[in-house]
């Protein structure tokens, strides 16, 4: 028996990706025992599941989650990001999203280091005399110490064990209450780490940096929203967002972590053969690192380095016979 993973292929081209990323992790030799998951737009469509209390229960039997995409047009927004990405976040106590960025052509070699459980998607807020000319809508962003905290650490044990550098990013100038907590919260936890050194961006000047100098950065603290902007442009930089993988993880460890790409499920070339599967691939390398699989996590990530063309499948097979 293997590590126990639930698998959640979700929409479009998720199952697909999915696929190429267990033959690659087939091919290192590590046991994987897998449980499939109908979750996702089509499952919310066919009987209105998203994602009940007794799944998230199984899950935390599990070692780990692996997620190919969720998500279609028929469905409303925020119908399925709430329901099940934001859930699974909240109830498994995904805190930290670590994003690596990886392009040597590009002098792009970083790690953006988002707290996934706060802020702005936390839900506070609400309206008030909805539908009308004078409707209001609030919108909290919701910062705890210890929240906070967590996040923070995680990203400098990180730097530690990388070039020895870490950046916080936020609006510290404007969001005079949020941004204060997390700038003294990250100088404090920085005295522990006399090792390490610092810096502090605002968030539209990392925007800039990471387009003209993204040499700059090793680690990347940030909030919440700021984090899932920045990565999706620091996907933009290092090779595009058909290559950008990444993980929700706990490190503490009292559940299972979930790794996925973070394409979309992208209907317009569902079952076509045309999917890039590479993020699913190094998502699935993310997985066996987390899981302790060092060696095995290295081999994929050295076979995704070197160029590599052909359609969904055909890409699989040249990566899992190069593993």
């Amino acid at each position: 028996m293997g590590y126990k993973v639930g698998i959640i292929g979700g929409d479009g081209i998720g199952p697909d990706v999915i696929r190429e990323g267990l033959k690659v992790i087939a091919a290192t030799g590590v046991q994987l025992d897998t449980v499939d998951y109908d979750l996702g737009g089509v499952r919310f469509l066919r009987d209105g599941t998203i994602l009940p209390d007794s799944v998230v229960d199984e899950w935390r039997g599990l070692d780990a989650l692996f997620l190919g995409a969720v998500g279609t047009p028929d469905v409303p927004p925020g119908v399925i990001e709430r329901g099940l990405l934001l859930k699974m976040r909240f109830d498994l106590d995904l805190y930290v999203n670590r994003r690596p960025f990886n392009f040597p052509a590009n002098n792009v070699d970083f790690e953006v280091i988002r707290e996934n459980t706060e802020g702005t998607y936390a839900g506070e807020g609400g309206f008030l005399r909805k539908g009308t000319p004078h409707e209001i809508a609030t919108q909290g962003s919701v910062n705890t110490r210890r929240g906070v905290e967590r996040c923070v650490r995680y990203a400098f044990d990180l730097a530690r064990e990388r070039r020895k550098h870490c950046t916080l990013v936020h609006k510290t100038n404007v969001l005079t209450f949020a941004g204060d907590l997390w700038e003294r919260t990250f100088n404090e936890v920085a005295l522990e780490y006399p090792d390490v050194a610092t810096a502090y961006n605002h968030v539209d000047a990392a925007c800039i940096y990471f387009v003209d100098s993204p040499q700059r950065y090793d680690v990347i603290v940030t909030d919440n929203l700021f984090g899932d902007i920045l990565t999706d442009l620091g996907g933009a930089i290092s090779g595009g967002i058909g290559q950008a993988s990444s993980g929700n993880l706990n490190p503490s460890r009292t559940g299972p972590s979930m790794f996925e790409p973070v394409h979309g499920s992208a209907p317009d070339i569902t079952g076509q053969n045309k999917a890039n599967p590479i993020a699913a691939i190094l998502s699935g390398a993310m997985m066996l690192e987390f899981l302790g699989e060092a060696d095995a996590a290295a081999r994929i990530r050295a076979a995704c380095s070197q160029p590599v063309s052909g359609s969904t499948t055909e890409v699989g097979d040249i990566l899992a016979a190069r593993v």
